[in-house]
């Protein structure tokens, strides 16, 4: 048996209410002089004086840097290294989507590593734990809060790129779904749907285990119950609080069992066409599901289930296909784009795409069923929409 390991938050706060607790948090912390990373987005919401009012009443006054991007480009990390660093600070929390939560976890690591961010990516690169972080999710979609991957764009390459250690981990992550309620319908859509890319892949992936499974399972659950009301009725509280909780639970699959396929194929259209990464990840997500469904078609089918859809009498192979439908209606009903031509690419651009998308090894060698440049490619045709997908087709 492969030795697996589970890894989340070191203290995980949930419930509807629950941003009242981090001021009580930060002072366990033993923070003395904190600085809030977030975007200037949230800061306009107003959502920052549910985080400020509490750190107050705990005697923590906290500095506000807002100038994370999105999708964020290295250079933006390094921007606000410089803003950040010698001022003393031992506490950052970061407030925001997984934009500005990614940002706040590295640049908690860039106060204690000095050297090129750069030098970070990939796997376990980073030498020193980081000062202490509290994240705080106000969008229910990447999971960042609970995971120890942080993506960003790498303008000279065109491409995302990862950072993955396990000092990205913060110390704290809260999630209250009553800090969701503002974010709007296409937003709700694109990270929601990215929560269930996160939920659908960590089932499916190579490195997914007994304790990933049961998360992962849950996660799919709730969202796709959810989604479609809290895209179009976004006040509704308990669709609000099933997203929260999905994608948190999609994170933490997310981040022990890893991702595949849909995200490298993904990363190249984050890079090249400033495609929001749940956008590009639920557009593909079919087409790469139809692809890898014959190499655990007992799993695509449990996700069948896991979706609501009715798969009694089906064979394995026909409930795998109802996943994939079940998917594309998702996606449809919550206005995702459905051919990569809507999100501006041309015939022309694929071969290119596929290349990137064929080397970025870290997800495809997680991934159930094993890809070439040629099949990476034919994917990509199927999403432009030059190649039959009959999987779609009743």
């Amino acid at each position: 048996m492969t030795a697996s390991y589970f890894r989340t938050a070191g203290t995980l706060i949930t419930g509807t209410g629950s941003i009242a607790e981090i001021g009580e948090q930060a002072k366990k912390l033993n923070a003395t002089k904190v600085v809030i990373v977030t975007d200037k987005v949230i800061r306009e919401t107003g959502l920052l004086a549910k985080i400020i009012d509490p750190l107050t009443a705990s005697g923590l006054q906290a500095d506000i840097i807002d100038e994370v991007m999105p999708e964020p480009p290295f250079e933006n990390l390094e921007q606000l290294a410089a803003q950040i660093e010698g001022k003393s600070y031992d506490l950052l929390i970061g407030v925001g989507g997984g934009s500005a939560l990614d940002v706040a976890k590295v640049l908690a690591v860039m106060l204690t590593n000095h050297e090129d961010v750069r030098e970070f990516v990939g796997i376990e690169r980073v030498k020193n734990a980081g000062i202490p972080t509290i994240l705080v999710p106000t969008t229910a979609g990447t999971g960042s809060e609970v995971t120890y991957n942080a993506i960003f764009t790498d303008t000279r390459d065109k491409v995302k790129k990862g950072i993955v250690s396990p000092y990205l981990l913060p110390s704290v992550a809260i999630v209250d779904a009553e800090l969701t309620l503002t974010v709007p319908p296409a937003v709700t859509a694109a990270t929601g749907m990215d929560a269930l890319v996160h939920a659908i892949e960590s089932y499916t992936a190579i490195r997914a285990n007994e304790l990933t499974d049961g998360i992962a399972l849950q996660a799919i659950k709730l969202i796709s119950r959810s989604i479609r009301t809290a895209v179009y009725n976004g006040k509704e509280l308990k669709a609000r609080e099933d997203m929260a909780m999905g994608s948190l639970l999609a994170g933490i699959s997310l981040g022990n069992a890893g991702v595949g396929a849909v995200h490298a194929l993904a990363y190249p259209l984050g890079g090249k066409f400033k495609v929001p990464h749940g956008v590009a990840n639920s557009l593909l997500l079919p087409f790469v599901m139809k692809y890898n469904a014959v190499a655990d078609l007992t799993k695509f089918a449990d996700v069948a289930e896991a979706l609501g859809e009715n798969i009694e009498g089906l064979s394995l192979r026909e409930a795998a296909d109802r996943a994939v439908r079940a998917l594309a209606q998702l996606s449809e009903d919550v206005g995702i784009p459905s051919s990569l031509r809507e999100v501006g690419v041309t015939a022309s651009d694929l071969p290119a795409l596929a290349e990137e998308a064929s080397k970025i090894d870290r997800l495809l060698n997680n991934n159930p069923r094993w890809l070439t440049v040629k099949e990476i490619q034919k994917i990509y045709e199927e999403a432009y929409g030059e190649v039959e997908s009959p999987a779609f087709h009743s």
